[in-house]
């Protein structure tokens, strides 16, 4: 693995080494999970939906063309960002080393999104520059709304227009996901619009049935976006039934 940064700051992230990858062409995968305090009771089952979401990319028939990168989220982490592992092919990843989700601290949402979009930004740039077809998808799955934050809407939205514009990557899609978050619905949606994300969904409470299809969702999506690939642009949104 190699170190990147994210825009010239202090956000930074991992990714395998470009010289031992082995496709032409990959989808950058992202899912950051909410660590904050107002998780804890439930933890275990958003660990579990975890595992069951990477588990289930890996059984796809594109699992080859998927680098995949997993990071928590709170104010107990320097940057509000704490990375499980960067960017690295399906085969690498053992989700039974996976740590246990510890609920602690503020949400820092916006710090969040701007790492997954900022760092499929830098990587993906690292590997078209050398001649990879990429495309990128992110989830972003919170209990609650920003407070907590060092970066910015428009650092966030800036982030996503280059991806969008193809400076970066060939197409992305962003996908909000508030669970346990009934009461910052409608500030969950204006986030999602002003920071030019793709989708939001809101699957309202945290049961472990729900969680399960979340996990059955993001690999359905993931899938969705790595056949796009060389189409030109992203996927069509997959309609969320949770």
């Amino acid at each position: 693995m190699e170190e990147g940064r994210i825009g010239g700051g202090n956000f930074t992230y991992t990714g395998a080494r470009i010289e031992r990858l082995g496709a032409t062409e990959y989808t950058l995968v992202t899912i950051a999970v909410d660590e904050t305090g107002s998780v804890a009771g439930w933890e275990n089952d958003l660990r579990s939906a975890l595992v069951a979401a990477v588990e289930s990319c890996k059984r796809s028939p594109r699992s080859d063309n998927l680098l995949v990168r997993v990071v928590t989220f709170g104010s107990q982490y320097r940057n509000g960002v704490n990375e499980m592992h960067g960017f690295k092919p399906l085969a690498e990843i053992d989700v039974a080393q996976y740590p246990d989700i510890c609920p602690g601290g503020m949400t820092p949402l916006n710090d969040a999104v701007f790492s997954a979009v900022g760092a499929m930004n830098a990587y993906g740039k690292q590997l078209a520059d050398q001649d990879f077809g990429v495309n990128a998808i992110a989830f972003v799955i919170t209990d609650g709304y920003d407070n907590a934050s060092v970066t910015s809407l428009a650092m966030i939205k800036e982030e996503i227009r280059k991806a969008i514009a193809g400076e970066q990557v060939e197409s992305i899609v962003t996908v909000l996901i508030g669970v346990n978050a009934t009461e910052y619905a409608t500030a969950l949606q204006a986030f999602k619009d002003e920071a030019g994300m793709t989708q939001f969904i809101d699957i309202g409470d945290a049961t472990k049935g729900k969680l399960a299809k979340l996990a059955q969702f993001v690999s359905q999506s993931v899938s969705s976006q790595s056949q796009a690939l060389g189409t030109g642009g992203p996927s069509q949104n997959i309609a969320a039934v949770i």
